[in-house]
Formats: C-alpha cells, sequence, structure tokens
C-alpha cells in the first residue's frame, strides 16, 4: 500500500486544528479537496481516523495511533531533502519566488553567496501557492507578496511599493496619467485563484470596495497569464509599481491608482527554521523603511 506524503500532511493538519476549514486555511487548499483527500487516505488505510460530528471533529483510536508516526515520517522525509540539497555544498538554500524580483534586491546577494560556495537553487511557484513552497517544505526562504495566512512564517518586508493598475493598451483609462480607485470598483478584474487566501483579496482591493463584491473576469496564477487576460480585455489587474516596470508590455498599460494602501514585499522564512545558514541569508537584506510606500 503505497499512501502519498500530501495525504500525510493533510492528515496531520486536521489532527491538529480539529477541524477541517481552519487546516484548509493553513494548508492553502480548499476544504472540499482537504476532506476528499483525508477520505481517500482512510479508504486506503480501511480505517475511519476521525470522528466527525455535527459541530466537531476528534480523532479515533486509530488516528491518534498513527498521528505521532506521522509526524515522524514527515519529519524524516524533510530531512532527507534537506540533506539530499546540500549534498556536495558547505550550505544548500532553496529560494521560492512568485513573480520576478527585481528591484536590486536579490541579485548582489545571491552571487555574493555563491562565490562563498552556497549552492542557490531558485523555485517558482504560481500564486496558488502564497507561500511559494514553505508550507511543503520544497523552499528554505521565498520572496512574498503580504499578506500571508500561515502563522508558521517569520516574514521581512523588503520593499514598499504603490499599487498600479494594468490595462488594456486601448482601455479608456489608459488615457490617464493616474487612476482613482473609486473608477475602477466596476471594472472586471483578473484574480488571484482562491487558494491565495487572503493575497487574493488584496490584489482585488477588497477591504477598499465598501461591501461591493469585485467582479471577476477570470483568474490567473502567474504574472504572464495575467497580462495576458488584461491584453485581452479580460479584465484589469493590480500590482505594484515594480512590477509594472518589470513586466513591460506594448499591449498593456500601468497606471498609478490613488486610494490603496501600498503593497509590500517580504522575504519570509519558516518561524521555526533555526538554522545559521537562514538566519544569515535573511540578514543579508536590509528590511524598508517603515516609512515608506503610505
Amino acid at each position: 500500500m503505497d499512501v502519498h506524503l500530501r495525504e500525510l500532511r493533510y492528515f496531520v493538519a486536521v489532527a491538529e486544528e480539529l477541524h477541517f476549514s481552519r487546516a484548509a486555511e493553513r494548508l492553502f487548499v480548499s476544504q472540499p479537496a482537504l476532506s476528499k483527500q483525508v477520505r481517500a487516505l482512510e479508504r486506503q488505510l480501511g480505517l475511519a481516523l476521525f470522528d466527525r460530528r455535527a459541530r466537531t471533529v476528534a480523532l479515533t483510536p486509530a488516528g491518534a495511533e498513527l498521528l505521532p508516526r506521522a509526524r515522524d515520517l514527515l519529519a524524516g522525509w524533510d530531512a532527507a531533502v534537506r540533506a539530499a540539497r546540500g549534498a556536495g555544498a558547505a550550505v544548500s538554500l532553496t529560494v521560492g519566488l512568485q513573480t520576478a524580483v527585481g528591484r536590486d534586491l536579490q541579485r548582489s546577494v545571491l552571487q555574493s553567496f555563491r562565490e562563498r560556495g552556497w549552492r542557490i537553487t531558485l523555485r517558482l511557484s504560481g500564486w496558488d501557492d502564497p507561500t511559494a513552497g514553505l508550507a511543503t517544505g520544497a523552499t528554505d526562504v521565498a520572496f512574498l507578496w503580504l499578506p500571508v495566512a500561515s502563522g508558521d512564517l517569520a516574514v521581512r518586508v523588503l520593499a514598499r511599493e504603490r499599487r498600479w493598475v494594468a490595462t488594456a493598451a486601448a482601455h479608456p483609462m489608459a488615457a490617464r496619467p493616474e487612476v482613482d480607485f473609486a473608477d475602477l470598483r466596476d471594472e472586471p478584474f483578473v484574480a488571484l485563484p482562491g487558494t491565495a487566501g487572503p493575497l487574493r483579496d488584496f490584489w482585488l482591493a477588497v477591504p477598499q470596495r465598501a461591501g461591493r463584491e469585485p467582479v471577476v473576469g477570470v483568474e490567473a496564477v502567474a504574472a504572464d497569464e495575467a497580462l495576458e487576460a488584461v491584453a485581452a480585455g479580460l479584465g484589469v489587474v493590480l500590482l505594484a509599481e515594480g512590477n509594472a516596470r518589470l513586466y513591460p508590455r506594448p499591449d498593456v498599460a500601468y497606471r498609478p491608482v490613488r486610494g490603496l494602501p501600498p503593497a509590500e514585499l517580504a522575504l519570509a522564512w519558516r518561524a521555526d527554521d533555526h538554522r545559521p545558514e537562514v538566519a544569515e541569508f535573511v540578514a543579508a537584506f536590509p528590511a524598508a523603511d517603515p516609512a515608506t510606500g503610505g
């Protein structure tokens, strides 16, 4: 019988939270998908792992017996992955990215660590994984846009930037030097997927809509995909000022938006990861001035 590590991670999250919705938020998956995977695990094992009641979830005796062993298996696998990554190099780190970072933030730092013999691997993640691999252990540190739902992460804000809007080049608002967010509220938006959690709401500017639901024209899981949708006239999308410069296109216009708080780009790592190489890597990036970007 082969059980996937993902199913064990799902089981452990539900067992620790004793609540399917909270576990789904922690894992950045939908609650129905999580329930389906746990049911599949129970069918494979031929055991009921949870006692599901109207408003509570409890471990069965079989679930309680499996929990510590599942934790050990996952911890052992994560340790094996870290050891494999470090083989042949003094230090090995995998860095997650959600979009191109640019802004002269990481190039010189990465180069200096590589010159010291560190093996730095870059791993690009879609917006459907707002932790860029940190939640699953696929990455050691990651450049992320805030907010991120997981309380298991520590972050250092590296940049605060005004939010801009991307429209099709022929869109009427492309003729304006600046756009009020109030004029964008009824526009169809290109949205991040639901698994992006609070990050989806941030880039839809939900808190600034005074209770009005955003109009979602289409969803996208990556910057290039979002901009293709914008160029095709399927919606507009908010983005950070620095990303407007990183993704120039003749068929897309970028304009600053009034009436929104700034976006925050951060370097994140697991709060319980106390390895000195992680601390050294994080310390190499200066934190943004709290007064910037307001």
